[in-house]
């Protein structure tokens, strides 16, 4: 159920913005498993929001527009970093 579970998220995490694609996809792909059921619900729920919320959510200096969100996007925004300052992780699937 859970590959299930991921294979959805993956699916749900392709959105219309190159931007959200950029962060969401290889989130999804390289750290949902490792997500704790409660962060694994919290990124499903940031999902069902609109790509620029999401998009403000997520480049937001601040995160104390919505506190809920903070954890999970403090987890995608730290994997975008990883990811850009170690360029293997993109090899990594």
């Amino acid at each position: 159920m859970k590959n299930l579970n991921k294979q959805r998220m993956f699916w749900h995490s392709r959105r219309g913005m190159l931007e959200l694609d950029l962060l969401l996809v290889p989130f999804v792909q390289e750290v949902f498993d490792d997500l704790t059921i409660d962060d694994q619900v919290l990124y499903q729920d940031l999902l069902h929001h609109e790509d620029q919320d999401i998009y403000t959510l997520l480049m937001s200096s601040s995160h104390s527009e919505n506190k809920k969100y903070a954890t999970i996007t403090s987890k995608i925004l730290a994997h975008s970093r990883r990811q850009h300052s170690d360029p293997t992780l993109s090899l990594k699937k």
